[in-house]
């Protein structure tokens, strides 16, 4: 056994206070937000029941951790309603929409630049 499986290797909670495994050695039955969604559910509520971790040196604290959840606890996920359609379509139209010129880009516009590419590089627009 590594080094670092041994530290991540926690079944019973007590070191992290929940349990704790290695990463890609999690028991069937357990999944991550991104599984479960996968899957078409989501943990509706329930609490955590254990995490994978590994190391990782992208991390200030050195460690990447996933939680998991029951997958027989799951709920499916709510279907899309016609008024959340439309605000999710009003909301990317507002995220397309230039301050500047008001038009619809087709793009989101960078928040970098705060307005479309167009407005913020006029100069380059015209020798093109």
């Amino acid at each position: 056994m590594s080094p670092a499986f041994g530290k991540c290797y926690d079944p019973n909670g007590a070191r992290f206070g929940i349990p704790t495994f290695p990463w890609k050695f999690a028991p069937d039955g357990l999944a991550t937000r991104r599984q479960l969604r996968a899957r078409g559910l989501r943990p509706g509520g329930q609490d955590i029941a254990a995490q994978v971790m590994r190391r990782s040196r992208r991390r200030k604290s050195g460690v990447s951790v996933a939680y998991l959840y029951r997958v027989d606890a799951a709920k499916p996920v709510r279907p899309m309603t016609p008024a959340r359609a439309a605000a999710l379509a009003k909301a990317m139209l507002a995220r397309r929409t230039c301050p500047e010129c008001r038009t619809d880009a087709g793009y989101c516009i960078p928040t970098s630049l705060g307005m479309c590419v167009t407005c913020a590089y006029p100069e380059e627009q015209r020798t093109a």
